[in-house]
């Protein structure tokens, strides 16, 4: 995004509520991004922050290992927020001492601020109030140049900040970016407003009116193809690159046979009839299914699954002459989770929009959602005027059904999953429930059970249902739906879904396991 935004960098130490901390300044209308720890100093400085927020992470500042920035960082005079590992990490730098804690805090903590002048000013709750913890080690000594700006019951400096001197360093031993930190919000509002000097001007508006220039600016008289597959992010990259380039976008979709039911249809309707692009339906399920027949490792399906679908825009490109670009709707979760911040051996697996493409490309990748998080993409697409359907819609994986199927991928165990997804997403649908959850699927096991039907023993595939509540997909909980709505959706799929005689219900959160199974 072009230099004119103040942005807030934040470095990420290993919190699980790292993308909770940038979600929550860009709802202040203030961009921030993720860099890992270790990003050269030059380069951090070369985006010319208005501010640095270190974050959490599980280590000590004692582990031998232990994840530090050089301390020149700190004396740039740019504002810094540390966060609990970070106000750790602050303390050590500058030789203040940081001890293990008598009781570690994990929770809710009551906090009193004893300074309210300028990163408490206008809590509502009042001098005390709630905050979320997350710590083994305590600050003992602060580093010279500090004082205690808050405390708790077990942490005498549970934040401090710098006073005098060129530094503005800011630290808090709880978490103000989850929910349950009263005033969490507006703590972050005051660094980045007052602290920082900020402006608010990160909307979806400024950010329609920037994307726009750079994909013309980018393609110019040149033809680009748009990956699209009917989920919101390839939607809204699709209208936004065709209001950017009008005609000279043709959008390409490919039937790779691992799609939901009814894609093909929702996709003409409102791409070709309402918003009269150019579009072109390619048949490769065929293709696709003979790739994928002897492919088991989730890993594998998903590089095939790349590659074939670079291989198909490819092969489109030359049929519409020279095209140069390719669009797709990468989002910022997929390009954080693709690189974690301990580096390319701790990636957690491969995201289909940034991992699954050949290294070697004839086309060059346009990614105008690239730096925005889903519910952002969301406000996007209503303010490129898409439909509440396609907005709405729950997250669909890349390498699609592919990646829920648990082992070989052939046609009969796609008929079965696709039915079975049907299924939950009409009940889901049904119950009032849709727009709750982040994502509710089936999921294809590769293990069959014996069952009774009318009297006769089965032997037949089981599937496991999957329903999750999350803001962003980065961290989610299992949904608690209701028995008699999960009765229904294991009724009516072992009776409807011939070849499944056997559901269950995934009860796990994330982390410790990822949304999708593969």
């Amino acid at each position: 995004m072009e230099q004119w935004h103040d942005r807030i960098l934040i470095l990420d130490f290993g919190s699980q509520y790292t993308q909770l901390i940038a979600r929550r300044i860009r709802e202040a209308q203030v961009y921030s991004q993720i860099f890992p720890y270790n990003a050269p100093l030059a380069t951090i400085l070369a985006y010319r922050p208005k501010g640095l927020i270190f974050s959490g992470g599980p280590a000590s500042v004692y582990d031998r290992k232990a994840p530090l920035v050089p301390q020149r960082l700190l004396e740039e005079g740019l504002p810094i927020l540390g966060i609990c590992y970070g106000m750790q990490l602050v303390t050590h730098l500058l030789d203040g001492e940081v001890a293990k804690a008598s009781h570690r805090e994990y929770g809710r903590a009551e906090l009193t601020a004893d300074d309210a002048s300028d990163l408490f000013k206008g809590i509502s709750a009042g001098p005390s109030f709630t905050v979320w913890m997350s710590h083994g080690d305590r600050i003992e000594r602060m580093p010279k140049g500090f004082r205690s700006i808050a405390h708790t019951g077990n942490s005498p400096v549970a934040a401090m900040k710098s006073v005098g001197g060129h530094r503005r360093i800011y630290c808090l031993q709880f978490h103000p970016e989850v929910a349950h930190t009263e005033g969490g919000f507006k703590i972050l509002q005051n660094f980045a407003y007052d602290i920082c000097g900020c402006k608010p001007t990160w909307t979806m508006s400024s950010y329609v009116e920037t994307a726009v220039r750079q994909i013309r600016e980018a393609v110019g008289d040149r033809q680009a193809i748009c990956a699209l597959s009917g989920g919101v992010d390839s939607s809204v990259a699709a209208v936004l690159a065709h209001r950017a380039v009008g005609k000279q976008l043709t959008c390409v979709f490919v039937d790779n046979g691992l799609l939901r039911q009814g894609e093909e249809p929702q996709v003409r309707s409102t791409f070709a009839s309402h918003f009269k692009m150019n579009l072109r339906v390619l048949d490769s399920s065929a293709q696709f299914l003979a790739a994928l027949r002897t492919v088991t490792d989730p890993e594998r399906k998903r590089k095939v699954i790349g590659r074939l679908f670079i291989r198909n825009f490819e092969t489109e490109a030359k049929r519409l002459g020279k095209v140069d670009y390719l669009v797709q709707g990468t989002l910022y979760p997929d390009v954080i989770e693709s690189v974690s911040f301990k580096g390319p051996s701790a990636t957690i697996k491969t995201h289909h929009n940034v991992g699954g493409l050949p290294t070697r490309m004839k086309l060059r990748l346009i990614e105008p959602l690239r730096e925005l998080f889903k519910d952002e993409v969301r406000v996007l697409g209503k303010e490129l005027g898409l439909p509440d359907e396609i907005i709405w819609r729950q997250p669909f994986p890349g390498p699609g059904l592919a990646i829920r199927i648990l082992g070989p991928v052939t046609a009969e165990r796609l008929r079965m999953l696709r039915e079975a997804e049907a299924i939950v997403e009409r009940e889901i649908r049904h119950s009032g429930l849709y727009r709750e959850l982040w994502q509710a699927f089936a999921v294809l096991l590769p293990v069959k059970t014996v069952g009774v039907m009318g009297d006769q023993r089965t032997y037949e595939h089981v599937i496991a249902i999957r329903a999750v509540t999350s803001l962003d997909g980065m961290t989610a909980d299992w949904a608690r739906l209701p028995p008699e709505l999960l009765g229904t959706i294991s009724n009516r799929i072992i009776n409807e879904v011939k070849g499944v005689n056997r559901v269950v219900y995934d009860l796990s959160s994330k982390p410790p396991s990822t949304i999708e199974w593969e």
